[in-house]
C-alpha cells in the first residue's frame, strides 16, 4: 500500500514541476525569456518608404478669355484695357508689356511700329509706358475687343473713329486725365518729352471714369479657342523673322524647355532683346501670329499715315509649340475679334498663354526655319 501512495505522490510532484516550468517559475525560463525579449527590443524597425504621390493639377473653375489660362475668379465679363505703347528706340524699354495677354504690332508712318497691349485684368500690373498716340486701325481692334482704350493724342482718323463709334477712350493729351499719368524725369531728360509719358494700373483702376461700362455688353464673346494639345498638320519651325520696314524687324525664337517664344527686334539698325523695363525680364509668349493684309499710305495725308485693313479675311500663319500652321484670318466687322481658321476651315486652337499678333502687308517677306 505504501508503494502505491509513493508512486502517486511522485506523479503528482512531477506534474507540479512541469506546470511550474511551463509558467516560467522553475529553472532559467524567466531570464531566457527576458533576454529574448531584450534582443527583440533592440532590433531596429525600418518603416516602409511611401510611394511618391504626384500633386494633382489645380482645377480652375474659370478661364481668362484672352489667354485660355485658368483662374480662380471669373474675369471673363470684365472689359479689357487696351494700352498704346511707343516702340521707337528712344522709348525702350517699355514698361508693363511682359504681363499683357495679347500684343498687337502694326506699322505706322515712316516705317516705325507701335504696339497695343491688351489686359483682361489690369490688377497688379504696375507702371505702363511710354504711352503714345492712337491710329484708327488700333482703335478699330480695341473696339472689336470691347476694350477701354488708353492713348496719348492721335491722328485725325483715330479721333474721328473714337468719336464716331463711341469708343471708351482715355486720352492723356486732349482729355481730363492729367492725374492718371506723369512724365518720367529720367526718360524726359534722356529720351525726350514725347517719350516720357507713363501711367500705372493703380492710377487707371482708381480713377477709371464712372461713365465707362466696366462689364462687356450683353452677348459679347472673344470666341478664341485654346488647347494644350498640339494640333496636327504643323511643320517644325523654331525661328521666325517678321519684317515691318527698314526700321523694324521682329524675331521670335522657340524655347523647347519653356514652350515659349522669346522676342527680339532689329530696330533702327540695332538688335535688341524685347524686355519689360519694369521687371527686367524678357517678354515671352505662347503664340505668335502673322496676319497678312492690305497696308498703304493714306492718299493726300501730309504725315504719310497708313491705311490698314483689319476686317474681311486674309492669309496668315500661326506658330505654337515649335510648329507652324498656315491659317486664314477672318473678321466680320469692327465690332468683332479676329477668327483664326485652320486649313480645314475650322477654328484652330491657340496654346494657353499670351499671344503676339503681327499685322503686316501682304508682300512682307516673312521667313521661318
Amino acid at each position: 500500500m505504501k508503494r502505491v501512495k509513493l508512486g502517486q505522490a511522485m506523479c503528482a510532484g512531477l506534474l507540479l514541476l512541469l506546470l511550474l516550468a511551463s509558467c516560467g517559475l522553475v529553472g532559467g525560463g524567466s531570464s531566457q525569456q527576458a533576454a529574448s525579449q531584450s534582443k527583440e527590443a533592440n532590433i531596429p524597425v525600418i518603416a516602409p518608404v511611401p510611394e511618391p504621390v504626384e500633386e494633382p493639377e489645380p482645377v480652375y473653375p474659370y478661364v481668362n478669355p484672352l489667354t485660355g489660362e485658368g483662374r480662380m475668379e471669373d474675369i471673363s465679363n470684365k472689359r479689357p484695357i487696351a494700352v498704346m505703347f511707343n516702340n521707337l528706340e528712344k522709348a525702350l524699354p517699355q514698361l508693363g508689356v511682359g504681363q499683357a495677354d495679347v500684343i498687337y504690332e502694326i506699322v505706322a508712318e515712316g516705317g516705325i511700329t507701335r504696339m497695343m497691349a491688351l489686359y483682361q485684368d489690369l490688377e497688379g500690373v504696375g507702371d505702363l509706358g511710354s504711352i503714345r498716340s492712337a491710329r484708327d486701325y488700333y482703335v478699330n481692334l480695341a473696339y472689336g475687343h470691347d476694350a477701354i482704350y488708353i492713348h496719348a493724342g492721335g491722328s485725325p482718323q483715330a479721333y474721328e473713329a473714337i468719336k464716331g463709334w463711341g469708343v471708351s477712350a482715355i486720352d492723356f493729351v486732349n482729355g481730363p486725365y492729367g492725374d492718371m499719368c506723369w512724365r518720367d524725369p529720367e526718360r524726359r531728360a534722356n529720351a525726350g518729352y514725347e517719350h516720357s509719358l507713363l501711367t500705372s494700373s493703380e492710377n487707371i483702376l482708381a480713377q477709371m471714369p464712372s461713365q465707362f461700362r466696366q462689364e462687356h455688353k450683353e452677348g459679347y464673346e472673344v470666341g478664341w479657342t485654346f488647347d494644350e494639345e498640339v494640333p496636327v498638320g504643323g511643320t517644325a519651325a523654331v525661328e521666325l523673322t517678321v519684317p515691318f520696314s527698314t526700321y523694324k524687324t521682329g524675331y521670335f525664337t522657340y524655347d523647347e524647355t519653356s514652350g515659349q517664344y522669346a522676342i527680339s527686334q532689329h530696330i533702327n539698325g540695332k538688335d535688341r532683346e524685347y524686355v519689360d523695363g519694369g521687371t527686367g525680364q524678357a517678354v515671352q509668349v505662347s503664340n505668335v501670329l502673322v496676319l497678312y493684309t492690305d497696308v498703304s499710305i493714306i492718299s493726300g495725308d501730309d504725315a504719310g499715315r497708313m491705311s490698314v485693313r483689319t476686317t474681311g479675311d486674309g492669309e496668315g500663319v500661326l506658330f505654337r509649340d515649335g510648329q507652324v500652321y498656315p491659317i486664314t484670318w477672318r473678321r466680320d466687322s469692327k465690332s468683332s475679334c479676329y477668327e483664326f481658321l485652320g486649313e480645314g476651315g475650322g477654328e484652330i486652337a491657340l496654346k494657353p498663354g499670351a499671344s503676339y499678333v503681327n499685322v503686316v502687308k501682304t508682300s512682307a517677306e516673312v521667313e521661318w526655319n
